[in-house]
């Protein structure tokens, strides 16, 4: 317990010294959407009855959770690893694998919530109806575990920074599009939506918008299958 609140310590220590650098990056993308989707699209025409700024706002507030979960740390753990070599450090100091990999998550998830938290405050200026509850904020939780738990696994993998940007190109990109974040599922044939519907992002959106007890429980499946690989691998490296 003690390594683990030591990690998130540190975690803490470096967030409160880039507090400003990180709020405005947390910001400027999804306040970009916010405005072209609020102001621009929100109300030229409805998606099941309501106005396409309602429908929008779950899935911008869930497509920020991924694209911070992910990147963030999967560029920490590559750069520590390939240019910085400070993820020896962890490797020969007491600190177990699995703590440190469960911390770091942690910590990477508490920056998260952060980040989210500000675009959802935001988001109220649209008066978009938005349902902010214990429901809502577990699945913004769970959205945020499952996708810092996939940016540490790509960090331990990926050898090269230019290889972790082509490998989000090819996996966060395409899901910030497909997962219904902009326009319903219910366009795409059948196949293909099955599919999609599988994918951690499409239930983090679908239950922002709906409920249920289906989309946490497919994140929490998610959850159970990716972090025992981030910490094998986390052993392998030490």
């Amino acid at each position: 317990m003690t390594q683990f609140a030591s990690i998130l310590w540190k975690e803490w220590v470096l967030f409160r010294g880039k507090i400003v650098d990180i709020t405005l990056g947390a910001l400027t993308g999804p306040l970009m959407y916010l405005f072209a989707f609020g102001w621009g699209l929100g109300g030229a025409f409805t998606v099941d009855g309501a106005s396409y700024t309602a429908f929008v706002m779950p899935g911008i507030i869930a497509m920020n959770g991924m694209t911070q979960g992910f990147s963030v740390i999967a560029n920490d753990i590559n750069m520590a690893r390939i240019y910085q070599k400070t993820f020896e450090t962890v490797m020969i100091s007491p600190v177990s694998m699995p703590v440190f990999t469960l911390a770091r998550i942690s910590a990477n998830v508490l920056r998260c919530l952060y980040s989210a938290a500000l675009i959802t405050a935001a988001s109220l200026l649209f008066r978009t109806g938005l349902k902010i509850d214990f429901y809502f904020v577990l699945l913004l939780a769970l959205n945020c575990a499952v996708f810092s738990t996939m940016g540490f696994i790509a960090g331990l993998l990926i050898d090269s920074h230019a290889d972790m940007a082509k490998t989000s190109s090819f996996i966060i990109t395409p899901m910030s599009f497909l997962c219904g974040t902009f326009f319903p599922l219910d366009r795409f044939p059948a196949i293909p939506r099955k599919l999609i519907e599988l994918l951690p992002l499409t239930q983090a959106v679908k239950g922002m918008r709906g409920g249920g007890i289906l989309p946490p429980l497919a994140l929490l499946v998610w959850l159970a299958l990716l972090l025992p690989v981030a910490i094998i691998l986390c052993k392998r490296a030490e």
